[in-house]
């Protein structure tokens, strides 16, 4: 790992999200079976959820992996991150991203498709984070909501991409 700007890397991946942080937990219902969980898995993977929302994914490489250094833009805004952990499983696929040096926030965000014991796929974004400086301090519930609404974009953007030629 490099220089990450907080010390509970990984939290996460167990859902036990540190306190001193805002939590978010954001859950939406995809679509049923493999091919659904594996379309949905990779369209996380490779970034193209967060591009097909007009997200700016600048990496070294297509997807993501433990250790890639990546820079996340939304407008004019840019937050340096890196993944943290990825997973790819029989019935879960995904990754989180944590801050760097730079980014507004600090903290980490996961994304992940998990099929359940119906066949259910879901896809679910995890994350805690807490303002960086006095842009994020400023923003206020403003950035609360963005966060929330940034969630619920990827929900429906990975909903179009894992379904799709069903």
């Amino acid at each position: 790992m490099t220089e990450l700007t907080y010390p509970h890397v990984g939290f996460t991946r167990t859902g036990r999200l540190p306190s001193g942080y805002r939590h978010l937990r954001y859950r939406t219902r995809i679509g049923t079976g493999e091919e659904v969980l594996r379309r949905t898995g990779e369209a996380i993977l490779s970034f193209r959820m967060h591009r097909a929302i007009g997200t700016r994914i600048t990496a070294d490489v297509d997807r993501a992996a433990t250790g890639v250094l990546l820079t996340v833009g939304i407008g004019p805004l840019r937050a340096p991150c890196e993944v943290v952990w990825t997973v790819e499983e029989d019935d879960r696929i995904g990754f989180a991203y944590g801050t760097r040096p730079g980014h507004p926030a600090t903290g980490e965000e996961a994304f992940l498709a998990e099929r359940d014991e119906h066949g259910e796929v879901w896809f679910s974004v995890t994350a805690f984070s807490r303002p960086a400086g006095t842009f994020m301090r400023l923003a206020g519930p403003f950035a609360v909501g963005f966060q929330h609404a940034y969630a619920r974009l990827c929900g429906s953007a990975v909903r179009r991409l894992g379904t799709v030629g069903r």
